[in-house]
């Protein structure tokens, strides 16, 4: 009789040992299911935004499955993040929908040791995905304060090949120039010539073309031989590109 509940209590103890043991792990379980929830959803934007499309690159696929977009957004929308749609940002701005970034990236023809200027930092989503995609990446954001936050966030995250700067895009970045890729995430209401000069022979300038109060024209310029050669891609609806653009 003594030693069955001798028995007894030992069988208890292990077993109170094993369910204590077991405590420390429930708040990084919990921590690690929102991260896995972020996940799925990146998962599920690949597979039902972008490659039931016309999202054909397989490395911008990977890439676009890897970068945290409901970082890159205002914490109030991080459920949204990986939505179909675009979200408000600061300044007045918005981050473009995955489908955007994606092909707009797409249409750079990136090969992997490209130097790419980018207008419009944004958030710095986009510098981000292209910063996983080629060797260097010059980013002009029109805003001071959300080129020093993009800057920031950026470099906190680890993509240390992408430079920030606050400055009229319209102007692109002369001293880094030339660019084997442009990609413009404001409308313009023309292709600016300071960026056709800047453009390497060969490069691919992704730009939308229009007035901001209607749909515009997302549009690839080849320079070939210097000239550049233009072809359109879609309709989209951007908002403006500030600073010069809109006093010409």
């Amino acid at each position: 009789m003594g030693q069955g509940l001798a028995a007894g209590f030992v069988a208890l103890a292990i077993a109170g040992l094993f369910f204590c043991s077991g405590r420390p792990d429930r708040r990084p379980a919990e921590v690690q299911t929102e991260e896995d929830a972020f996940a799925r959803r990146r998962r599920a934007m690949i597979s039902d935004q972008l490659a039931s499309r016309d999202i054909k690159d397989k490395k911008v696929l990977e890439v676009m499955g890897t970068v945290p977009r409901h970082l890159f957004v205002d914490p109030g929308s991080r459920n949204l993040a990986y939505e179909d749609y675009p979200l408000p940002i600061a300044e007045g701005q918005t981050i473009s929908q995955p489908y955007i970034v994606a092909l707009m990236t797409q249409c750079l023809e990136l090969r992997g040791k490209e130097k790419v200027l980018e207008i419009g930092t944004g958030s710095g989503y986009q510098a981000a995905v292209l910063s996983s995609l080629v060797s260097s990446v010059f980013s002009v954001e029109y805003h001071p304060a959300l080129a020093a936050a993009s800057a920031a966030l950026l470099k906190k995250l680890g993509y240390v090949n992408v430079q920030v700067r606050a400055g009229d895009g319209f102007f692109g970045w002369p001293e880094e120039a030339p660019f084997d890729g442009i990609i413009v995430t404001c409308a313009a209401r023309r292709v600016p010539e300071s960026l056709l000069a800047q453009l390497a022979e060969g490069g691919r300038l992704v730009i939308p073309v229009g007035e901001t109060d209607d749909v515009q024209r997302l549009v690839r310029v080849r320079k070939v031989e210097g000239k550049p050669v233009e072809e359109e891609i879609t309709l989209v609806r951007f908002v403006p590109m500030l600073g010069a653009d809109r006093k010409k």
